[in-house]
């Protein structure tokens, strides 16, 4: 009787267990975006200061606990037509899953928009935090869609390779 008194007691409290980190990895951590946080800016082709571009319907999440769990969508009136010229594409940028709740923000859906070319990736912000990018997707329809990426340097700082001279400072 002992016995299974111990492995209920066991299972229990490993599926108790992982209620709570699921709850925390999907819901805790992640918190809006205030209002007056919400701004689209582009890098430009030639590596100067990032420029705003306008936007309406921000909608933002981000958590302190990871560098790359921002995730934020906005409509626009620029279509990638006119920002490829003058803004740095982001080459090789793939989109982050965002928590179920933010509906917006559908990774696989913009991947696949990404690939079709019909949505193009810019540089937002380099080292935003050291070896994390910011990107913005725009997609034809004026879509847009920002996260996260690690970049080279990041690459090369997580998995121990020496970082180049062109790494930023830690």
């Amino acid at each position: 009787m002992s016995g299974k008194v111990l492995g209920i007691f066991i299972v229990a409290a490993a599926l108790i267990f992982g209620a709570v980190v699921y709850y925390a990895q999907v819901y805790y951590f992640y918190a809006p975006l205030p209002e007056d946080e919400a701004r689209v800016v582009l890098t430009p082709q030639d590596r100067g200061e990032p420029r705003d571009i306008p936007f309406r319907d921000f909608e933002g999440i981000d958590a302190s606990s990871s560098p790359i769990r921002y995730r934020a969508c906005f409509t626009t009136s620029e279509r990638p037509d006119t920002l490829d010229p003058v803004f740095e594409r982001y080459e090789g940028a793939e989109p982050r899953n965002a928590p179920d709740w933010f509906g917006c923000f559908d990774a696989e859906a913009i991947g696949a928009q990404i690939a079709a070319g019909t949505a193009h990736v810019y540089t937002s912000r380099r080292n935003i935090e050291f070896g994390i990018d910011r990107v913005v997707a725009i997609t034809e329809d004026g879509r847009g869609y920002i996260w996260e990426e690690i970049n080279e340097c990041g690459d090369k700082a997580y998995d121990g390779t020496p970082l180049g001279e062109d790494c930023p400072e830690r």
